[in-house]
């Protein structure tokens, strides 16, 4: 036996003891459940207190009581939770006779039985009813009236609630026996909720100064009835008789002692006797349909009797609890050293197990001691040269793809220069002739195709280097699929290509990122045209499939296809068919299949009467990663096909609006304005002014690029840029100046209030294009540079208003790096800026948004403490602001790779 197997034995002993223990302890109880209708009553409260008294009595059973607050709905709510927990018994002290009928009825169907107190109800399907006769108590009240006023007195008869069954009863019997005397005269009052005569009380008692009796239907009424009654000097004059009889400083047995009640019926609660009678119907004894309690007049003569017996019995039943509490006490204690007793005899064995296992492992262990030193010295020398060979290994490959790289990004530099060379060629000789055009587009067409191919090997290395990053979005398929295929029809109709596109749902929507599905369909199309013959055919049809919530895509030619062995192989890098004659890279499927899998997809091949390729997307969200996940599509330079030989488009206007830079022009040349805005418009997003509203303007927009004139109605461009510059809010924008003065001093104050680019009217349009794309393309660089060195800010030379942002936007986040209420709003009131404003200035620096810059801090502040700090990951987790540990290290893996723990350990 080892000595896994010695605490395993141990931790299943303890177990099994404690399963004993359980199930000694926790036998099958007789579950009763108990809705009370009221619950600011004595005699309810009464009634609760004996019922509790009564099942601590009896070990077996257990006791559940709701009270319903004398709201229907909630009774019948109450007893649906017990039919629910299927308890054994319910007894019901009703609050209305039929809105509880349909509840007891179903409890009753469930096979539950139903015992009805005090109150009854408008039907006879419950077991059994157990309550006083409350007819009789209304008879034993007349006739002690009776007897006293011998047949001759006022009397006024205070009810509580005539809709329930003892309001009823109580003032039927009473009148049965009354009204057998002429000479009595009763005159009816009711009473509140909380045991109060109403108003007409009083008039009664002003109005007839006779009034010789008042019988309430409760000790509670009686008694505030005798009150009123004092408060005009008749408590002596009347007689006041109650119901119910309890026992206690506040009950009508203590009132008839003190002479305030001639008497009082007394109307058992009947707690006790409830639950002795729901036993012996959970012990399938036959009990009767009803069970009257008695009750008996309770006045002057008796009441010190009654009240002596009452005592009794309640000190009986204090006894008996604590009785009982001592009982269980020493239960508890003789089961906890009796769990003692044998958990050290298990110990013992355990212990003694393991000394022997000792002395034998002890032996076993040193005879292979010698054995194990030899091995491991082999495998540590063999495990050094691995590791030596695999460093070396490493360093060749990794030179090997730097080379390939930066020869990849060398080729871009020319080929961009050749491009935009033939495209201005092209605009030249575009009227020169079909000889001169042909050529042109051919020299485009191969600069196009061996850019493409430059930057499938780009994308390759970064597929290996996992440095892909997924960015979906919502979008409609049908519409994405037609944006892209639009470029191939002319190649479709001068080969007599069948080319097609179909789908089961144009409405369907599909979060994908829409630059690496752009590669896909390219790849797929670019092979379908390549290896189909003219007069074939090409399809793409697009399927929903509402079972298994997914889109399936299939791309079918009627070309070569592919060998039946070789399918296997389609999808490996630098794959070359058998049956492939024409030249290519062999990454273009590697690549597809990688996106797609990126977007938790598949894609599977075909290959009968030519090529299929199958794509399956998921649909909705829950499958990607929130990080995965964008409200708006970026969109890169969508490739060109690589094979047409058509003529080449000279601008392509951009298929998104949402994703161009916007731009503000000041100017209050309303021409120059429209001319200037017609040029642009197809690539930015234009906003105006006159001069007028500038400032406004630019604070309320925030753009990428502000464009200013010089001379303006009321601010020059001058002072405007200043302004701009020195405001927390717009200083990041960068702002050319257009004006007609071109010398020396206008470039120098052009300079000292922040202006980027100065560039002298008439201007040339080209060069204005390109000084908006330079300046855009040295924010991206400055916001590249930002984002990788936010940890050391202050150290660095970024700009002084840049600079001094983001010292203040860290120093607030700093400050409450460790309060997780602290919001984007709060961020926003401190720097004394709007939320919007915020936003848009952090997105056009950092490119991130606020609360993606808050969580990185946090996160690397949290990276600095598991380095340096000997906090615990939950006490760092709530050290740098995140609400629980579980988002803390979900977060911290998101970023970093790996999970806190396992950074730690590595440290």
């Amino acid at each position: 036996m080892s000595r896994r197997g010695c605490f395993i034995l141990l931790a299943s002993f303890i177990c099994i003891l404690n399963s004993c223990n359980s199930s000694e302890s926790d036998k099958e109880k007789i579950s009763i459940g108990f809705s009370q209708s009221v619950d600011d009553d004595i005699w309810r409260t009464s009634m609760n207190h004996a019922m509790e008294v009564e099942t601590s009595l009896h070990p077996e059973a257990s006791l559940t009581i709701y009270n319903a607050n004398r709201q229907p709905k909630k009774q019948i709510r109450d007893i649906e939770k017990f039919i629910e927990n299927k308890v054994d018994i319910i007894i019901v002290s009703p609050f209305e006779s039929d809105s509880i009928v349909p509840v007891i009825e179903k409890a009753k169907s469930k096979g539950i039985p139903v015992i009805v107190v005090d109150r009854k109800v408008n039907t006879s399907n419950y077991t059994a009813y157990l309550g006083a006769d409350n007819i009789e108590v209304g008879r034993i009240a007349g006739k002690h009236i009776v007897s006293l006023s011998k047949g001759h007195a006022n009397v006024i008869q205070i009810y509580g609630d005539l809709t329930t069954s003892p309001g009823l009863e109580r003032s039927l019997g009473f009148k049965q026996v009354v009204k057998q005397y002429p000479g009595i005269k009763v005159f009816d009052l009711d009473s509140d909720d909380f045991g109060h005569p109403k108003p007409n009380y009083v008039k009664l008692l002003d109005s007839l100064p006779n009034i010789d009796y008042v019988y309430a239907f409760n000790d509670l009424i009686a008694y505030n009835a005798w009150k009123i009654a004092k408060g005009k000097g008749l408590e002596n004059k009347i007689k006041f008789i109650g119901v119910d009889g309890l026992n206690g400083p506040f009950g009508g047995i203590q009132f008839v002692k003190d002479k305030i009640l001639e008497a009082t019926v007394l109307y058992p609660t009947g707690g006790s006797e409830s639950i002795r009678l729901a036993l012996r119907i959970a012990n399938q004894e036959i009990v009767p349909k009803n069970n009257k309690l008695n009750t008996i007049l309770i006045d002057s003569l008796n009441a010190d009797i009654m009240s002596n017996q009452f005592d009794k019995i309640t000190i009986q039943q204090s006894d008996i609890e604590q009785q009982q509490k001592i009982i269980n006490d020493q239960e508890k204690k003789y089961s906890t050293r009796s769990n003692l007793l044998k958990l050290l005899i298990a110990l013992f064995v355990i212990v003694l197990s393991l000394a022997l296992y000792n002395i034998y492992s002890g032996i076993t262990i040193r005879r292979k001691k010698k054995e194990l030193e030899e091995t491991n010295k082999k495998v540590v020398s063999q495990r050094n040269e691995i590791e030596k060979f695999s460093e070396e290994l490493k360093l060749s490959n990794e030179a090997r793809l730097n080379f390939f790289t930066g020869l990849s990004h060398e080729f871009k530099t020319p080929l961009t220069l050749i491009l935009n060379s033939i495209e201005s060629l092209g605009s030249e000789f575009k009227n020169k002739g079909a000889t001169v055009n042909k050529e042109v587009n051919l020299m485009y067409n191969n600069s196009r195709r061996l850019l493409r191919l430059i930057n499938q090997l780009l994308d390759y290395r970064k597929t290996e280097d996992q440095k892909f990053t997924l960015r979906a979005s919502k979008t409609n398929i049908l519409d994405f699929s037609n944006s892209i295929i639009s470029d191939f029809y002319r190649e479709a109709k001068k080969r007599n290509i069948d080319f097609s596109l179909t789908t089961n749902n144009p409405e369907l929507e599909v979060y994908l990122d829409r630059n690496l599905m752009d590669k896909v369909y390219f790849n797929l199309l670019s092979n379908a045209f390549k290896f189909t013959p003219e007069n074939g055919k090409i399809s793409i049809a697009i399927k929903e499939d509402k079972v298994n919530s997914t889109v399936k895509i299939y791309f079918k030619d009627s070309g070569i296809g592919i060998p039946e062995n070789e399918l296997k192989e389609v999808f490996n890098a630098f794959y070359q068919g058998s049956n492939n004659y024409r030249n290519s890279s062999g990454i273009g499927l590697h690549l597809s299949k990688n996106f797609v899998e990126l977007h938790k997809g598949k894609i599977e091949i075909n290959s009968k009467n030519g090529a299929e390729f199958i794509i399956t997307l998921q649909l909705g969200k829950e499958h990607l990663d929130e990080k995965d996940i964008i409200k708006e599509p970026i969109l890169d330079f969508v490739h060109e096909p690589d094979y047409l030989d058509s003529e080449f488009i000279q601008s392509v206007e951009p298929k998104n609006t949402e994703d161009k830079y916007s731009i503000l022009y000041i100017e209050d040349n309303k021409e120059l304005l429209d001319f200037v805005s017609h040029k642009f418009s197809a690539e930015y997003t234009f906003f105006a002014s006159d001069g007028t509203n500038a400032i406004e303007k630019a604070l309320e927009l925030i753009p990428d690029i502000i464009i200013c004139d010089l001379n303006l109605p009321e601010k020059n461009g001058f002072q405007i840029c200043e302004i701009l510059k020195k405001d927390l809010r717009t200083s990041h924008i960068p702002i050319i100046m257009l004006t007609a003065s071109d010398d020396q001093e206008s470039y120098l104050k052009a300079l000292e209030s922040g202006v980027d680019i100065f560039l002298t009217k008439p201007f040339n349009l080209k060069v204005l294009g390109q000084s908006i794309k330079g300046l855009l393309f040295n924010r991206e660089k400055l916001r590249f540079y930002y984002t990788n060195n936010i940890l050391n800010i202050e150290d660095r030379d970024f700009g002084v208003s840049e600079q001094d942002f983001l010292g203040k936007l860290n120093d607030f986040i700093e400050k409450n790096l460790d309060n997780s209420a602290y919001t984007v709003e709060d961020l926003a009131r401190s720097l004394t800026i709007s939320r919007v404003q915020l936003y848009r200035k952090v997105k056009a620096i950092l490119g991130i948004s606020v609360s993606d810059h808050i969580n990185n801090r946090r996160l690397d502040k949290s990276k600095e403490l598991l380095k340096k700090s000997d906090l615990n990951i939950s006490e760092i987790a709530y050290a740098v602001g995140f609400s629980s540990p579980n988002y803390f290290s979900t977060s911290f893996k998101n970023k970093f790779g790996v999970s806190p723990k396992e950074y730690k350990s590595k440290i």
